[in-house]
């Protein structure tokens, strides 16, 4: 077969050269013989880019439609379930809290959700429009649908965006513009003119180029310092998906495990997937890691479809016609229900046909042919709309210079960049102090107070909107004309825990745009980045109980910690700088210089100044003394509990140790036991049994248990949408009968999974995904 895919989703494709005018083309045989090395590699000729007409006729050169009808299929099956996942239809009713007292966080202040059972209707439409696309019925009006009510929502929600989220808004407009109801579609049986029709080239180059800058430029972003060196997604290494590299690649050890197969492997393919999916030779090798990549990617990350759209798109790289070949591989007698396998596509007024234009003085040589289209100004409008659309596609993951608003350690406005996964972060201490205005009193806030989300600690765009948001709703609680002052810590890709904000700034005076920068956002520490080799010398010197908090602090500023009860023989040990300790309750002062330490007292409060002109490096080492007598007791359980099993242990239990005996009399019954102790070692017995259970489950078990678990997902949201559409149509009922009808919406399956804050962490430190 010939080459007929052009450069990495832009040109990338003359399949309709092997379709169009049949009686004025040599033979194939021979047209292959003239084929230039470019035209055989990359599908089209260096003469195709030679001017302005030649490049619109390339754009517009008529493309088999089978491919871009089986993706359009796939992307809209793929939204129409993402609709009850990760957009949030099956808890639509916890997600807005319609009526409550809720800090939101949209795009723009004036972006509101509606009332509760309209919002139902919102998704109903969104759904209906990726039913609509999946089907290809009334192809433009449910592009429509889709696309208005996908970014109503995107935008109404910055706490749930992502870049995958903002990939599918772009393919789902991208498709709004495309004829991608050509083939295999209901708009097709309605409509025979459209039926099998060829597609312009444009739309595969859009496409193509998407995909490809989706891996391309989250390569580009993987070639940051903290991802080369290991340190973004160090703890996936631990997780049981890379357990055969550790075996194959010579039982490597966790750590060359992070750096050699999770970022350098990681690194690799985003920057050569696009690149080997294109190229014949390579893109079986691509198709099999790609592949492997996402489905891994499925099962470490919850990220919805974004795993199955991205294996979706794999096949638009391959020849526009391989669903015919594909399909023409079965029985006959299912070929009336799948595409068609054998037919040409015919000619469409999208198209630009070689042959069809003809230079001054010249005549059509094959008059048996129809009247072809001349290039006109829609070939010319979608040609400057790819070029444009490309270029921006190109440029938004570096137009960080000019929303420099959003800059929080993240490189600009998130969203759109494609760095999937290259920032981690973990958060040690989260205050937030108000402030009446008139009285002067000060108090404290429960973090995430009027919020379920927990985003807004680390940006500053959405902390001005949270300040803004508990300065309306303080006053309802005797706090006249609030003050909001945060102080949020945060460690991110393995650095010292330090300040993200400035926590001497009320943050609903201060001002915010995302044009300027942030002056109340605090830099981070990057000339201390070396220190994160130190802290593996350190953490490995210590023994399994002893724990420890890196901390780095700017000069001026002080840390006001609590050591709880629990942590016994808690010391400060200085590594940079100077600080000057205050034990509150002693009302004392000690100055400590690096190399130095001190104990600090538990249960009491103390303050940390940095006192030195540069900013201050110290750890925090303790011991949770609870939690170390608890695994000292569970020890001494387990080792009872293993010598009444084998008859060892000669000595009559006493009463409150008797349930160890009764939990291997009858493992399935709960277990009634006096001493909290025994209690808690055997409820972790159990749960730990499930765990395993779980685990050793076979395939058949695994996916009943997962098809179990999404249909009573699925149930719910659309029996929670039924009720709204009711209650839109005829009103509200009683109220016993809506709460009848809700608690029906809420059953689960039998095999429900436990609360998530239950799930317990297995032994090498990763939890069941």
């Amino acid at each position: 077969m010939e080459a007929r895919d052009a450069i990495a989703g832009a040109l990338v494709s003359s399949d309709g050269e092997e379709h169009t005018s049949p009686k004025t083309e040599a033979p194939e045989t021979e047209q292959s013989q003239t084929k230039t090395r470019m035209e055989k590699i990359f599908g089209f000729k260096k003469e195709d880019l030679s001017s302005w007409e030649s490049l619109v006729t390339l754009l517009n050169r008529p493309t088999d439609p089978a491919c871009l009808g089986i993706f359009r299929c796939l992307f809209g099956l793929l939204m129409a379930i993402d609709v009850t996942q990760e957009r949030g239809l099956s808890h639509l009713d916890y997600k807005y809290l319609d009526g409550a007292p809720v800090c939101r966080f949209p795009l723009f202040n004036f972006l509101q959700p509606l009332p509760l059972d309209w919002m139902y209707l919102v998704y109903l439409v969104l759904f209906l429009g990726s039913l609509g696309i999946m089907l290809g019925c009334f192809y433009r009006l449910s592009c429509l649908l889709f696309i208005s009510t996908y970014w109503y929502i995107f935008f109404l929600d910055k706490t749930t965006w992502n870049n995958h989220s903002y990939l599918y808004g772009l393919i789902g407009f991208q498709l709004t513009l495309m004829d991608g109801n050509r083939y295999w579609s209901i708009d097709g049986l309605r409509r025979p003119s459209i039926r099998n029709a060829h597609v312009p080239l444009w739309n595969y180059t859009l496409l193509r180029t998407q995909i490809f800058i989706v891996y391309f430029i989250a390569g580009i972003k993987k070639l940051d310092a903290d991802w080369v060196e290991g340190y973004s997604m160090s703890y996936l290494a631990h997780h049981w998906l890379f357990d055969p590299f550790k075996w194959v690649l010579l039982i490597l050890p966790v750590e060359l495990v992070s750096l050699l197969v999770v970022h350098g492997g990681g690194l690799i393919l985003d920057l050569t997937a696009g690149y080997l999916l294109f190229f014949d030779a390579t893109r079986p090798y691509a198709f099999f890691f790609v592949s492997y990549f996402h489905c891994m990617n499925s099962q470490l990350f919850s990220i919805g479809m974004f795993s199955y759209t991205m294996l979706a798109t794999s096949p638009l790289f391959c020849y526009p016609d391989w669903p015919r070949r594909f399909f023409d591989r079965f029985p006959s007698f299912l070929k009336a229900v799948l595409p068609l396998t054998s037919a040409e596509p015919q000619r469409s007024t999208s198209c630009v046909y070689q042959g069809d234009q003809t230079s001054s003085g010249e005549r059509q040589q094959a008059p048996a042919a129809p009247k072809a289209p001349k290039l006109r100004l829609r070939h010319k409008l979608r040609a400057i709309f790819t070029i444009l659309y490309i270029a921006e596609q190109f440029f938004m993951p570096y137009s960080h210079f000019i929303t420099q608003g959003y800059n929080n350690w993240t490189n600009g406005l998130y969203g759109y960049s494609w760095d999937m996964m290259v920032h981690s972060r973990s958060h040690q201490h989260v205050k937030v102090t108000y402030k009446d205005g008139k009285t002067g009193e000060i108090g404290y806030l429960n973090p995430g107070v009027f919020t379920q989300s927990r985003r807004w600690k680390d940006h500053g765009d959405m902390l001005k909107q949270y300040a803004t948001c508990l300065s309306h709703f303080l006053p309802r609680y005797n706090i006249s004309e609030p003050e909001i002052y945060f102080d949020i810590w945060v460690s991110i890709n393995e650095r010292f825990q330090q300040r993200i904000f400035d926590p001497r700034v009320d943050i609903v005076k201060a001002e915010w745009s995302p044009f300027r920068p942030n002056p109340w956002l605090m830099p981070l520490l990057v000339d201390l980045s070396p220190w994160r080799t130190k802290f593996q010398e350190i953490e490995g010197s210590l023994d399994n109980q002893t724990e420890i908090v890196f901390i780095a602090d700017f000069p001026g500023l002080h840390l006001e910690n609590f050591v709880s009860e629990d942590l016994g023989n808690t010391s400060i040990h200085v590594l940079q700088g100077n600080l000057n300790v205050e034990i509150v309750e002693e009302k004392k002062n000690y100055t400590v210089k690096p190399g130095e330490q001190i104990k600090v007292p538990a249960g009491a409060y103390h303050k940390v100044y940095t006192v030195s002109d540069d900013p201050s490096c110290y750890m925090y080492v303790y011991v949770n003394t609870t939690e170390a007598a608890l695994q000292e007791n569970f020890t001494k359980l387990y080792e009872l509990q293993e010598r009444v099993r084998n008859g060892t242990e000669t000595e009559p239990l006493p009463p409150e140790l008797q349930p160890l005996v009764a939990a291997d009399d009858d493992e399935g019954a709960e277990v009634n036991a006096t001493d909290p102790i025994v209690k808690l070692f055997l409820k972790r017995q159990r749960r730990m049994k499930e765990v395993k259970k779980r685990r050793e489950a076979g395939v058949l078990e695994r996916l009943e248990r997962f098809a179990v678990k999404k249909y009573y997902t699925i149930r719910r949201g659309f029996l929670m949408t039924a009720i709204a559409m009711r209650n839109l149509a005829v009103g509200l009922p009683p109220l016993e009968q809506l709460t009848r009808e809700v608690e029906f919406a809420n059953m689960k399956g039998p095999q429900a999974e436990a609360a998530p804050d239950e799930r317990l962490k297995d032994e090498v430190g990763h939890g069941e995904l």
